[in-house]
């Protein structure tokens, strides 16, 4: 869905990604008060709240997702016990895609949370694809959502880990000999015939800012000022990538 600027306007379009929706509800974790939560929700939350902050910086923004759905519509033949089957995941992440290409995106940010068996894991990651012919672009916007995220949540007093900007190299779906084969995120990566002909043709991050897993950071992630403070750190790192 497009939203125009509500303040000037610079006539630059950014694409926000919401990670995962409908049958894909993404990773889970619990609150320090042990409640139970999920990924999927708390990225439109954080993908509304920063595309409300860049549409006062004069920037329209399309977002992936506005509420509880999947991207592409799934057929019967995507699904197996109402979760996607692989080839459902796969298709739902190229229709992101081609949502960016078709609204002519100039930037293309990916919004999630992270996960991990161990509930130690902690911390802030943005991932970039470095074999795009504008990485460097793509490299620098990286560099801006992690700094501008990780500044943001700390001074909300979150004390989050910075774990750096990495390649997508090894980040991507693991569920078929393809996507393991492909080796990148599909957000983020290059084409490859017959796995991905349509790539985002933008620069583009993907951010994981914090751990559901970790109780500590799952509370923050489930609350309105932890949220608040990623959409405006994802915010930040926009007008500046535009005005470097």
């Amino acid at each position: 869905m497009l939203f125009g600027p509500t303040e000037g306007n610079r006539h630059v379009r950014v694409f926000i990604d919401a990670g995962h929706g409908g049958p894909d509800p993404g990773g889970v974790g619990r609150t320090s008060t042990g409640q139970m939560i999920g990924e999927a929700p708390l990225n439109v939350l954080v993908a509304t709240d920063a595309a409300t902050l860049m549409r006062r910086h004069g920037f329209s923004v399309v977002l992936s997702r506005t509420g509880p759905d999947a991207v592409a519509r799934p057929t019967p033949g995507d699904l197996v016990g109402g979760t996607f089957a692989p080839t459902g995941s796969h298709r739902d992440l190229v229709a992101r895609d081609l949502c960016a290409d078709l609204a002519h995106a100039n930037a293309v940010i990916g919004m999630d949370f992270n996960a991990a068996a161990s509930p130690t894991a902690a911390g802030s990651v943005t991932l970039y694809d470095a074999v795009r012919p504008y990485a460097g672009a793509s490299l620098r916007l990286a560099k801006l959502v992690q700094r501008e995220v990780v500044a943001s949540l700390r001074a909300k007093g979150t004390a989050v880990p910075d774990l750096g900007v990495h390649t997508d190299v090894g980040f991507g779906s693991a569920l078929t000999q393809a996507d393991r084969a492909y080796g990148h995120l599909v957000l983020l990566g290059p084409a490859k015939r017959g796995y991905l002909d349509t790539p985002t043709m933008a620069p583009a991050a993907l951010i994981e800012p914090l751990f559901l897993t970790d109780p500590q950071e799952a509370s923050v992630a489930d609350s309105r000022a932890g949220q608040q403070a990623i959409g405006r750190g994802l915010a930040d790192a926009v007008a500046q990538f535009f005005t470097q």
